[in-house]
């Protein structure tokens, strides 16, 4: 028979290696582990306070009767933070903006949209460009920019 001390070792050696692999930790012994992992958190803590403070001061700075929309782009460890902004919703821009990332090469692994009265995305976008031509999140803005521009100039032609 099993001890139950024996299981509940077994038990936290598999929880200790899969936080060891969410968190994307390479240390070997259990204190590391937690350490890495407690950093990893502060991370993401970090990552939703930008992009909760983002949201709040993009809206609370914009002028609703401000149609242009602003294009910001970041770069991740593996990828882009994009957000869109625009004072007044027309119908097709996210698609538009979607068939952007497509056509970078850019997979949509996160997103929060809204498309009521105004547009907001925020999406993060990951690469599978491997080949070493990294794109920059200054072209990657570029495009999307550009995209809206020329998908608002023919819808308003």
């Amino acid at each position: 028979m099993v001890s139950r001390e024996h299981k509940r070792g077994s038990s936290l050696r598999e929880k200790i290696h899969l936080l060891r692999s969410i968190t994307n930790s390479h240390a070997e012994s259990e204190t590391s582990i937690i350490m890495d992992a407690s950093k990893y958190i502060k991370k993401l803590k970090q990552k939703v306070e930008k992009i909760n403070n983002g949201t709040s001061s993009e809206q609370s700075f914009r002028d609703p009767s401000d149609s242009n929309p602003t294009v910001t782009v970041e770069t991740l460890e593996k990828g882009f933070m994009i957000e869109v902004m625009s004072g007044k919703n027309e119908a097709g821009m996210l698609v538009c903006v979607l068939e952007t990332f497509e056509d970078l090469g850019l997979d949509v692994v996160e997103a929060r949209v809204s498309c009521t009265d105004t547009f907001s995305l925020h999406a993060i976008g990951s690469s599978d460009n491997d080949d070493g031509d990294r794109m920059d999140a200054e072209a990657v803005k570029q495009a999307v920019a550009e995209a809206i521009r020329t998908w608002s100039d023919s819808h308003h032609a």
